[in-house]
């Protein structure tokens, strides 16, 4: 019995005989597609980042639309009162175009922040009782 031998197997680029093909671009070779929820998931990540945990109240959410490498983003989220609203906002909307640009690195070129509710320090723990 003899032993069989196999000829290596050929590459495609190799069939002129020439070598190896010139390395194809990275922007040739295919595309990356992040899913709106992966996005939103980051945005909302950012929000709790920006504003911190705020006392029974609910974490921040997202929704977010994708188009032509654009994000516009929506958050809501709750904050603790008294407290600079306006600033709390802006350093959301600033971490949030931050942390998107650099994650998924897409633009932001809108970050809207909605406010759904304040929460302050005198009335936590009272919802579940009356006051007379």
């Amino acid at each position: 019995m003899t032993p069989r031998t196999r000829a290596a197997p050929r590459r495609p680029d190799d069939r002129d005989g020439g070598g190896p093909a010139a390395p194809v671009a990275a922007a040739d070779r295919g595309a990356t597609v992040i899913a709106d929820r992966v996005v939103a998931k980051i945005a909302a990540r950012a929000a709790r980042e920006a504003v911190g945990p705020v006392p029974g109240g609910r974490p921040p959410f997202a929704s977010v639309t994708v188009r032509e490498g654009a994000a516009r983003v929506r958050v809501g989220l709750e904050l603790g009162y008294p407290s600079d609203i306006g600033a709390q906002c802006q350093a959301v909307r600033h971490r949030v175009a931050e942390r998107v640009g650099a994650l998924a690195g897409m633009t932001v070129p809108e970050v809207s922040v909605l406010v759904e509710r304040l929460h302050s320090a005198h009335t936590r723990g009272t919802a579940d009782r009356r006051i007379r």
